[in-house]
């Protein structure tokens, strides 16, 4: 364990100048999560030669500023998708209780031959699903969650609804992933989604698993600037869509510009008005200029990535021509 003092003496001897008056701005960002969470891009092995404190500190600005400007958007995204999702599930179970949804529509397992591998693994899912769902229920009643608690002291079923506001986003791609093909492609039409890129509705659920990552990141105060919170590859399908759709060329996660793109396309898609999406590319548009202004190009190229100015430019274009 360091003190202030010799963390301060520590960043020195790495040649990073700090000035005396800067110990609370090293507190206030924290040694480990600050200097050692930003002192490399995704992998320890891809160090930032900072030359100053000062640069960590822009560094981690932009870092909140960017969980600033994400999260509301990543929120309003998981509220809609679940809204969009229980419409779906509710057309084509025809009721509003779990038990019959589950039985009826939560049936994937079903595109597959019984006995098969396949079948296997998605029935094995789904009864995960079912004790997901009950151990979400358990523990919003156990915190007294008046929306669980209200139907389980009234001895009534929970609806769907009431269900979804339990599931993590997470447990939710779960059970979209467990949902029929008739669910999947309802979602898809919902969100007008191109239907030759998503014949099968799968897309959803790939969106699903991209945002939790980010979603999560954000809301324990992760580092996301270099997107290191991913807990597994995009998939190339979404890619291909965001290529297509709006035109950017080899789209790739690594850099955060590929979320702003990914959260801009499902705005449109839900309707959220060209201002509105404009007003959140500019910002970000914002923070990456004042970020270039102060840390040397190379740095933010390996931050950021050399496409980045294209890749706004195009998403930009897709906002004005959606």
């Amino acid at each position: 364990m360091l003190t202030i003092n010799q963390q301060m003496r520590y960043l020195r001897n790495k040649n990073i100048s700090v000035k005396s008056s800067q110990s609370r701005d090293l507190r206030n960002i924290g040694y480990y999560h600050g200097y050692k969470g930003y002192r490399f891009i995704r992998t320890p092995g891809q160090n930032i030669s900072f030359s100053s404190l000062d640069e960590i500190l822009v560094l981690n600005r932009f870092d909140m500023q960017l969980k600033s400007l994400f999260y509301p958007k990543v929120m309003f995204i998981e509220n809609a998708l679940k809204s969009y999702v229980i419409e779906a599930l509710l057309l084509d179970s025809q009721s509003e209780t779990f038990d019959s949804i589950f039985n009826k529509s939560i049936t994937f397992y079903k595109s597959f031959s019984s006995g098969s591998n396949n079948y296997k693994r998605e029935y094995t899912k789904r009864m995960q699903l079912k004790g997901k769902v009950n151990s979400a229920l358990v523990r919003d009643y156990s915190h007294d969650k008046r929306i669980v608690t209200h139907f389980f002291n009234n001895d009534r079923a929970i609806p769907i609804w009431a269900i979804f506001e339990s599931l993590t986003l997470g447990e939710f791609g779960t059970l979209y992933a467990c949902s029929n093909i008739a669910v999947k492609r309802k979602t898809s039409t919902i969100l007008r989604f191109p239907q030759n890129l998503d014949a099968d509705g799968e897309l959803t659920r790939y969106i699903i698993y991209t945002l939790k990552d980010l979603r999560n990141a954000i809301a324990h105060n992760n580092i996301i600037f270099d997107t290191r919170f991913q807990s597994g590859n995009i998939n190339n399908r979404l890619k291909q869509l965001l290529e297509i759709e709006m035109g950017i060329s080899n789209i790739n996660f690594n850099t955060i510009d590929a979320y702003i793109a990914l959260i801009v396309y499902i705005l449109r898609k839900m309707n959220v008005t060209k201002t509105e999406c404009k007003q959140f590319i500019n910002q970000f548009i914002e923070y990456i200029d004042l970020l270039r202004s102060t840390l040397p190009v190379s740095t933010c190229n390996k931050i950021l990535g050399t496409q980045v100015k294209n890749n706004v430019s195009q998403i930009r274009n897709f906002i004005s021509n959606s």
